[in-house]
């Protein structure tokens, strides 16, 4: 990982950020809302996986796209453990939400379902895999990113991109945000995970932010973009070093506040070249 250390005024800046924007009634439009609605960790975690995983195209469509497979499944963990194999392809058969067709949700529900009844829950089926002397969270999520692809028998990379292939992996770390992280934004759900090895989900968004601040040099929005970007957070908070990303993420697509003002406060002039 990088070495890049951040000013204290720069942390300053980050943590005063996150005081204002990190709130629940910042969240919406946001497919995380969807998660708020479930109590149970079974169920939040099917919804978790499920919106992320569509979390792709313009919002509004996410959100609509999201609500109508949550529709058919009233307590989806409950859903995937009772509906026959047949009965879920015939359920989201009409289904499409941009390139994902209703075959290609089934599979990966099926691979859901596969795994939950292997392992008990989607959470246990990636702290299987999870070791204390891991960095980060990339082994664990690729041995689970590889259990929903073989249990499902295949699955379509957009869907569930596989890490060890050196991507950034946003939407399935933006997941892992979701379920590991518990404060007034993130739900939460599974605390055996250290939100220590969280790494953050790098969009377009953040990574500008990241070059701008001078957390990252490179061009290629790749696993090891995420890693340099994620150091420098760890280097002021590391033991929670995504805590700022839901805040950072309101700079990209709220009016009210101000990018460029935010990064003159923090001391920078101008753009990573």
């Amino acid at each position: 990982m990088s070495g890049t250390s951040v000013s204290a005024h720069c942390a300053h800046m980050l943590d005063d950020l996150r005081a204002k924007y990190n709130r629940r009634e910042f969240v919406r439009p946001d497919p995380l809302e969807f998660l708020y609605d479930y109590e149970d960790v079974q169920d939040r975690e099917v919804v978790g996986l499920i919106a992320s995983s569509l979390a792709y195209g313009r919002v509004k469509c996410i959100l609509r796209s999201v609500a109508r497979v949550l529709e058919r499944m009233h307590r989806p963990a409950r859903f995937l453990e009772e509906v026959s194999e047949t009965a879920l392809f015939d359920t989201f058969r009409d289904f499409r939400h941009r390139v994902t067709s209703g075959e290609t949700l089934s599979l990966l529900l099926l691979g859901a379902k596969r795994v939950i009844s292997r392992y008990g829950s989607l959470g246990a089926c990636f702290r299987a895999a999870l070791r204390e002397e891991h960095d980060t969270v990339f082994p664990a999520l690729s041995s689970f990113v590889d259990e929903l692809t073989r249990s499902a028998g295949s699955c379509p990379k957009h869907l569930l991109p596989v890490p060890a292939k050196g991507g950034a992996c946003k939407r399935l770390n933006l997941f892992l945000r979701w379920m590991v992280r518990r404060d007034e934004v993130d739900p939460g759900g599974w605390d055996e995970v250290p939100p220590a090895k969280l790494v953050v989900p790098l969009d377009t968004h953040m990574h500008n932010v990241g070059r701008v601040l001078g957390f990252t040099k490179r061009k290629q929005a790749d696993r090891r973009t995420v890693l340099e970007i994620t150091a420098a957070f760890r280097s002021i908070a590391p033991e929670d070093p995504v805590r700022y990303d839901f805040a950072l993420t309101r700079l990209g697509i709220r009016k009210d506040p101000d990018l460029e003002g935010f990064l003159r406060q923090c001391g920078v002039r101008e753009a990573a070249g």
